[in-house]
């Protein structure tokens, strides 16, 4: 079983940038789809970004342009690069390997997830 492990949130002001890690305790890595998801209090958990194993990424609306997912096969990781951040991006971020067939975006399709790493976007 793949234990996925976050890290790299923080507290940044808005318009900053952070990079959150995602590492995995097995190497074979690159044969997962993964994603990561962010999560507030009372709320469900929301997709944010998601790359295949050919490393095709997807974004949901409210971060393209900003954040950029990406894979180093060699450590492994996947990585979040977050610019231009705003409040409203203020979470837990999760990484999580998708084991399930439909939506890339549905949460309901990711397992093996981490622990989560909090990023706090202040004004």
């Amino acid at each position: 079983q793949v234990q996925l492990v976050e890290s790299g949130g923080g507290l940044v002001q808005a318009g900053g940038s952070l990079r959150l890690s995602c590492a995995a305790d097995r190497y074979g890595f690159k044969l997962y789809d993964m994603a990561w998801f962010r999560q507030t209090p009372g709320n469900v958990r929301e997709f944010v970004a998601a790359l295949t194993r050919d490393d095709s990424p997807d974004y949901a609306e409210s971060v393209t342009g900003r954040f950029s997912i990406s894979r180093d096969s060699a450590k492994p990781t996947v990585n979040l690069q977050m610019d231009s951040l705003r409040p409203e991006d203020t979470a837990v971020y999760y990484c999580a390997v998708k084991i399930g067939w439909s939506s890339p975006r549905d949460p309901g399709n990711y397992g093996h997830w981490g622990q989560g790493t909090q990023v706090t976007v202040s004004l």
